[in-house]
């Protein structure tokens, strides 16, 4: 199932609830999930709902990545979406959770650019058309998320083990027009 990665205070979409991952994309072990580390059960809570809410939202896919921060009652969005109406729908389903008071919007929206578009499309395949990365191609959210901004590559989510990260940041590295990749998969467990 996809993950959602949650940043200490922060909470981030990753690859664990999806195909047993989450990051809308999964839910193992999403390191992109990262709680945010409270005693407060109402926090958890919190987060789960605002988890839950962010997993379910339509247009969610492989080249989008959300992230959210629990505060008390306060929710940060956070990451990065390539439709302005997945930002403004991802806001307006958190705020409607039980106990979130305040929503603040840091999620960013991708420049629309047909080369970007194509990039995307180009790492997509050289990733999940690799026979030992194509499981994470599986469901609706996969646990891998690819950015691509301006011709350069983020590879954001949650895999099984360390030659899983390794072999994505190599495929993704080896597609024409991508002036970098920075990969931020996270290993399962870790």
């Amino acid at each position: 199932m996809p993950k959602l990665r949650v940043r200490k205070c922060s909470v981030s979409l990753g690859l664990t609830a999806a195909v047993a991952i989450l990051s809308v994309t999964g839910f193992a072990k999403d390191p992109k999930h990262r709680d945010a580390f409270t005693n407060d059960p109402n926090d958890s809570q919190i987060s789960k709902r605002v988890r839950h809410e962010l997993l379910t939202l339509p247009y969610y896919n492989v080249f989008d990545d959300l992230a959210y921060r629990v505060d008390g009652s306060t929710v940060t969005l956070l990451g990065a979406v390539t439709h302005p109406t997945l930002k403004s729908d991802a806001e307006n389903v958190v705020k409607k959770v039980e106990g979130v008071t305040r929503v603040v919007n840091e999620i960013e929206v991708l420049p629309l650019s047909p080369m970007d578009d194509q990039t995307r499309t180009a790492v997509f395949r050289a990733i999940f058309s690799d026979p030992s990365l194509s499981r994470y191609g599986m469901g609706a959210v996969t646990p891998i998320h690819i950015i691509v901004k301006n011709g350069n590559v983020t590879l954001e989510g949650t895999v099984d083990n360390q030659t899983d990260k390794n072999l994505a940041y190599i495929r993704a590295n080896g597609v024409p027009n991508v002036f970098s990749v920075t990969n931020d998969l996270q290993v399962a467990g870790k």
